[in-house]
């Protein structure tokens, strides 16, 4: 596999990063580097490292991983919208922005966005590419981090002209992520 190809494999892997990161954003109050770091960090360290586990154990678990990767990405996607969208209709702010960026919050959308990296790094042991295998999830893992980066960036802007309605947008953007990757998967798109 040409670094070109990775390349081009780890910005469609992180589209999925990309989106959520820009609802994080926009439930952000306050965007600092340090909170878009932060979010990057943990989707981009995601991002390298299910391709990473899904390669050392494919021959274990691919028949498993795939049947059930689209419906936990679908769950956690939709729960975290929901909860966006109850929040920003009940009226509640957020306590902190490091609240919105504990390893509560943010475990759960790292996970649904990366699951189908796991897939990809199944892929990666079936076509034997062990020796790119650290440097394909180096050029994943840094590629979503600053995506994800960017996209907490274009959240803030949107959402403080727009508030509670980005918000509410903002979940409904995640469940509808959920429920593409749902479809997919079921062979319905």
């Amino acid at each position: 596999m040409r670094l070109t190809d990775i390349l081009l494999l780890a910005v469609g892997l992180s589209m999925d990063a990309f989106a959520v990161a820009i609802c994080k954003g926009l439930a952000l109050k306050k965007i600092s580097l340090k909170n878009a770091g932060t979010v990057g960090l943990w989707f981009g360290g995601f991002q390298a490292l299910m391709p990473l586990i899904g390669y050392f154990i494919a021959a274990l678990f691919a028949d498993s991983i795939k049947a059930v990767d689209h419906w936990v990405a679908f769950v956690l996607l939709s729960l975290i919208g929901a909860n966006m969208i109850r929040e920003a209709v009940s009226g509640g702010e957020e306590e902190a922005a490091d609240a919105a960026l504990s390893v509560r919050a943010m475990l759960p959308m790292a996970i649904a966005t990366s699951i189908d990296a796991m897939a990809v790094g199944v892929t990666f042991a079936f076509t034997g590419t062990f020796v790119n295998i650290w440097v394909s999830v180096a050029v994943i893992g840094v590629t979503t981090c600053l995506l994800s980066m960017a996209g907490v960036k274009v959240g803030s802007v949107f959402g403080a002209k727009y508030e509670k309605k980005a918000e509410i947008l903002g979940g409904v953007i995640l469940i509808l992520l959920g429920l593409k990757i749902l479809l997919e998967h079921l062979g319905v798109l």
